[in-house]
């Protein structure tokens, strides 16, 4: 829709595609200059349905069929990029921000080390979760409701405001009930249909991970399955190679830039320290990435110095 469209005429546009039976999802956000812009998306069987006829409408500035699998995330249905808050936090569309937290420790001691290097650096978002989760039933661990508990109550003592891993639908509501800023959906979550789809039918900020195991078609169709609940509020964070090793596709993100509106943000790689996490951390924003997601409870001096520094870049 033209930037000057109005609510009558983005309400003629969603009348024209559902008389047709198709949906209307529509989307609004703020494009790097600042403007609000309207994108509503058609989905359904088009047969019939040329895009000239909705060029032709008041308030339309563009109108384009869109094919494959993911379609309201793809660069080719909203060429501008989109911007999503988290709390205090803006990613996308010349935002640039970070998160920091503990993937895999969510004691109290843990969560409030890293509560206070966030503040520390001047960050305003604590995680728990996300991490590599274990094949072994003796191993496997997922957030519950006491550390979920826990981390809300670390995040607003410190100001700060709460991310959380997500990979069971019937912990939905304690997510909502606690009012966390954003659900963690770790990379095993992209293939959980159900999840997706619940997480579609709300209106809070997703952030889904991707390791070295999803192919980036899949990774943006799961952020279709969410987009097509209606919740627009989409932020992709990249996770490297599983494993030990010090991995990171940045070439992957730079493809991925092109492919997707949506903002694009990575988990600094653990292995090997600060020495490779901090140049592949900047070769990645430089590939495109607004910002990074950072597990900074175990920071030593030195490693806060040299992230505090990047991040000083980052808010600049």
């Amino acid at each position: 829709m033209s930037a000057r469209a109005s609510e009558a005429e983005v309400r003629n546009v969603v009348a024209r595609i559902e008389s047709a039976g198709l949906a209307a999802h529509v989307s609004r956000g703020n494009v790097s200059r600042g403007m609000e812009r309207t994108v509503i998306g058609a989905v359904g069987e088009e047969r019939g349905l040329e895009a000239g006829a909705f060029e032709a409408m008041a308030g339309v500035e563009r109108a384009l069929r869109v094919v494959g699998d993911y379609r309201i995330v793809s660069r080719e249905a909203q060429p501008a990029d989109s911007r999503v808050r988290v709390g205090r936090a803006a990613f996308g569309a010349s935002g640039a921000a970070w998160l920091g937290g503990s993937a895999q420790d969510w004691s109290e001691g843990a969560l409030r080390a890293a509560a206070s290097k966030v503040a520390l650096a001047g960050g305003s978002l604590l995680y728990a979760g996300g991490g590599r989760s274990h094949a072994s039933p003796y191993h496997y661990q997922a957030l519950g409701v006491a550390d979920l508990e826990r981390l809300c109550d670390v995040a607003g003592e410190s100001g700060l405001g709460a991310v959380a891993e997500l990979r069971d639908v019937r912990l939905l509501d304690a997510h909502l009930e606690l009012q966390t800023a954003a659900l963690l959906l770790p990379p095993p979550s992209l293939s959980n249909i159900e999840l997706l789809r619940e997480v579609g039918r709300i209106n809070k900020a997703v952030i889904l991970q991707r390791d070295n195991r999803q192919t980036l078609d899949e990774w943006l169709t799961a952020a279709e399955h969410v987009a097509l609940g209606g919740n627009h509020q989409i932020v992709l964070c990249e996770c490297g190679g599983d494993g030990q090793s010090v991995c990171l596709d940045v070439g992957g993100l730079a493809s991925l830039r092109r492919r997707t509106h949506l903002p694009l943000i990575v988990s600094a790689p653990q292995a090997g320290g600060l020495a490779p996490a901090l140049p592949l951390a900047r070769a990645a924003l430089i590939a495109g990435a607004c910002g990074l997601m950072l597990d900074c409870a175990a920071w030593s001096d030195d490693e806060v110095a040299g992230w505090r520094e990047l991040l000083a870049d980052i808010a600049a």
